[in-house]
């Protein structure tokens, strides 16, 4: 039987599109180990997918060897994750309008910022060390 939050897992990917599938099952496999339920594990690779991408494209400006750091820990009321690269300090939540994706009139681009906003129950920024860090909290 898994043990909600005794433990964290961490992991390093390199900024290459292609790791996407080895995100993709380590959170899987945390999820299991975890309990974590589907559609909340779903929810979890969908958030960190947007944000690998947006540090691709955005933050190294293109595949390379740079490094993301991505750890999570399972509590009984939600799943944490830390994502963090060593991009230029951006703050992704920084620029949402008040009451951002509540309607219509969005502009185009940006949209997963927006959504990994939406999926999570918090959120938070800061530059720490050289290092971008978001912080999420997922509801279970």
């Amino acid at each position: 039987m898994a043990h909600p939050g005794k433990t964290a897992h961490s992991e390093m990917f390199l900024a290459r599109l292609d790791a996407l599938r080895g995100i993709a099952e380590s959170v899987e496999r945390f999820c299991i180990r975890e309990g974590v339920a589907r559609a909340s594990c779903l929810r979890l690779n969908l958030v960190l997918e947007e944000l690998f991408v947006n540090t691709v494209r955005h933050g190294y400006r293109g595949e390379c060897d740079e490094p993301v750091w991505i750890t999570l820990e399972a509590k009984p009321e939600a799943v944490k994750a830390t994502y963090e690269d060593t991009g230029p300090p951006f703050n992704p939540y920084a620029r949402l309008p008040a009451g951002a994706g509540a309607g219509t009139g969005h502009r185009v681009g940006g949209l997963g910022v927006l959504l990994t906003h939406e999926l999570a129950a918090s959120r938070d920024y800061a530059y720490i060390f050289g290092r971008n860090r978001i912080r999420l909290a997922l509801a279970r």
